[in-house]
């Protein structure tokens, strides 16, 4: 498993759960993915995902565990919408769920148990002996990843595959800001028609802690240019907010985060790729609509169905030994029969 954001996760739960070892790989000194938090004023801020909704059962019944112990709470329902030259209004919808130590917390609840270890992957190759992972051989390789970084690991053997993975993704820089005190009254915002932001989050609202600290979300557009040199965009989306949100104070503190591939563009409707050499893909690329759910279904529904291969193989190679072992006792039993005839001297039986 390469990659352990909540799809990489959540993949690994299923198959160490029907018993098959599993080893879950990611880059990152923690894991979590896009669902990152960052400690700043002592506290997690959520600077990757903002918050998850709830729709599907399978999801909701490990929301809820993970609520029983206090990981994930409700946030709110309702958001307001800013618009250029308008009053900003109230939007509600379904309830968005955060996380008090942050959405990374979530992933590593989900992990419990399973073994991950620090490292990069630098291709994963095919032969006739099967998948490998830097050389290392491996039954079956899942990329919990967006596109592009799951065709830059193809190697030998996989490279035609990178022509199933082409969906584009957009950057986004996550602008963190906080003050001595609270001076704004929302919990989130979508930001209509601004050319610098696209969102606004109260990370002390989400968190349940109250603490004055602000996330605001670049659009894509904005985002395009400032990647390679993501810190010089900090001064443009720090007036932004402030205008938007009425602040003329300055702020004790900021922190930017860039995100090269936050979202994917476009849509796809199958929810994970498997090939027939057992190499998976999974995420929030995957499946009709890119959030965090879509992600965990994503990773949900391909290690289900590593499982069912998986075992399939197993159980045809079982069967496979049987008949190799029942066929060489035929043939011992059989070479038991001939010497026996060939001591009583009969030996033109055999010829027969």
């Amino acid at each position: 498993m390469v990659g352990a954001g909540i799809s990489g996760v959540a993949c690994a739960r299923v198959l160490a759960e029907a018993g098959l070892p599993v080893t879950v790989v990611d880059r990152g000194r923690r894991i979590g993915g896009r669902m990152a938090s960052r400690q700043l004023m002592e506290r997690p801020v959520d600077t990757g995902a903002q918050y998850f909704t709830v729709t599907d059962d399978r999801f909701a019944r490990v929301v809820a565990d993970l609520e029983a112990a206090g990981i994930t709470r409700p946030w709110t329902d309702t958001f307001t919408v800013l618009s250029s030259g308008a009053a900003p209004t109230p939007k509600q919808g379904p309830v968005r769920w955060g996380a008090p130590a942050g959405m990374r917390s979530v992933v590593e609840a989900l992990a419990s148990g399973l073994e991950v270890r620090e490292g990069a992957v630098e291709a994963v190759t095919a032969d006739a002996e099967g998948l490998r992972v830097d050389g290392t051989p491996a039954s079956a390789v899942v990329l919990a990843m967006p596109d592009g970084q799951a065709a830059r690991l193809l190697g030998e053997g996989l490279s035609s595959l990178a022509a199933d993975l082409t969906r584009e993704w957009e950057p986004v820089l996550a602008l963190t800001a906080w003050w001595p005190t609270r001076v704004w009254d929302l919990d989130g915002a979508f930001v209509n028609g601004d050319a610098t932001l696209a969102w606004i989050a109260d990370d002390g609202s989400r968190r349940g802690d109250g603490a004055p600290v602000l996330v605001a979300h670049s659009t894509p557009a904005f985002a395009a240019p400032h990647v390679p040199e993501p810190q010089a965009a900090l001064p443009a989306m720090l007036a932004a907010l402030q205008r938007m949100l009425g602040i003329s104070s300055p702020p004790s503190g900021t922190h930017l985060q860039r995100w090269s591939m936050a979202r994917p563009t476009g849509s796809r409707d199958e929810p994970f790729l498997l090939t027939p050499a057992g190499l998976g893909v999974c995420g929030d690329g995957w499946g009709p609509v890119s959030k965090v759910e879509g992600a965990f279904l994503s990773g949900t529904a391909l290690g289900g169905a590593l499982v069912t291969r998986l075992e399939a193989e197993a159980q045809h190679r079982r069967d496979a030994r049987i008949r190799d072992d029942l066929l060489r006792a035929q043939a011992a039993d059989q070479g038991e029969e001939h010497a026996f005839v060939r001591q009583l001297g009969f030996e033109e039986l055999l010829e027969d």
